[in-house]
């Protein structure tokens, strides 16, 4: 077992002396530096930082440690937040009839390959009840249509608050969120099946498959209030070739899907991944 770190992760103006700064900060309290990576974006003047660094040995606890982290920030007119690899964040994970993203986050799971606290899985359909049962997940089912989409919504943020929810992952979850619902929970990873910008929307490999493509890919994202266009995290792509029927592209993207969202997830989870200026810096 690796023992427990902080996770720093900072972003402010440029200016030279700030990886000395910040690991002298860190050494000066005792610690010991397991990863640092940095990156200057020149076009925005910004410097980017991941730093992590043992527990162990340091000589501030976890509550002086996030005082410390945000005066730091302050004198480097910045912006910073400290994480520890112990405090596990309670997820929940929706999905809706398709099992296959949800059964690889499930496995991985039981797997000790995420840290974290998988607490529960929301459904709009039943379908998926047995599966979540195997796995000794908690499963909620809560019917959207057309017709009570506030109220299904409302249901959820009841369940979510009930169970604590800090971190959402949509598996497929073949629903839009509301703007208000977004801004109550501002952390959402979606995995759509399509290597974005690419054939945004529905049936994506329906259209891939009219314009011949030879690649095609799924796209693992934050979720904003603009559809399949947040700040992406993660994609992997496969090769197609004309033998291939729509089918086919399904079939393969299903893989795509399944391992985009889950390393996604597992960056996430890791603190490695910088939102700025509505695009991604992933430390990994």
């Amino acid at each position: 077992m690796h023992k427990p770190t902080s996770i720093l992760q900072l972003i402010c103006s440029d200016r030279p002396g700030l990886v000395s700064e910040l690991a002298g900060w860190i050494t000066e309290n005792g610690g010991n530096i397991r990863h640092a990576d940095h990156h200057t974006d020149i076009e925005a003047g910004l410097f980017l930082s991941r730093i992590e660094w043992e527990l162990e040995g340091f000589q501030l606890k976890k509550e002086s440690i996030v005082i410390a982290v945000n005066e730091l920030a302050k004198k480097m007119s910045g912006k910073a937040q400290v994480n520890f690899s112990d405090d596990l964040p309670r997820v929940a994970i929706f999905a809706s009839k398709q099992s296959h993203c949800l059964l690889d986050l499930l496995w991985r799971t039981r797997n000790g390959e995420m840290p974290m606290h998988l607490a529960l899985v929301i459904s709009n359909h039943i379908d998926l009840k047995p599966l979540c049962n195997d796995f000794g997940v908690d499963f909620i089912y809560i019917p959207v249509t057309s017709n009570n989409k506030l109220e299904a919504e409302n249901k959820i943020i009841d369940q979510l608050n009930k169970y604590k929810i800090e971190l959402i992952v949509l598996a497929k979850y073949m629903q839009i969120l509301s703007g208000s619902f977004i801004e109550k929970y501002p952390t959402i990873i979606n995995i759509h099946h399509s290597f974005l910008p690419a054939f945004k929307g529905s049936k994506p490999y329906h259209r891939a498959w009219k314009r011949g493509v030879k690649l095609i890919g799924a796209t693992a994202h934050y979720v904003t209030e603009d559809l399949d266009d947040g700040p992406i995290i993660e994609q992997t792509i496969t090769h197609v070739s004309h033998r291939d029927e729509i089918t086919d592209l399904i079939r393969k993207g299903r893989d795509t899907e399944r391992l985009a969202l889950a390393r996604a997830l597992r960056l996430h989870l890791r603190r490695q991944v910088i939102v700025y200026r509505g695009r991604t810096a992933v430390f990994a």
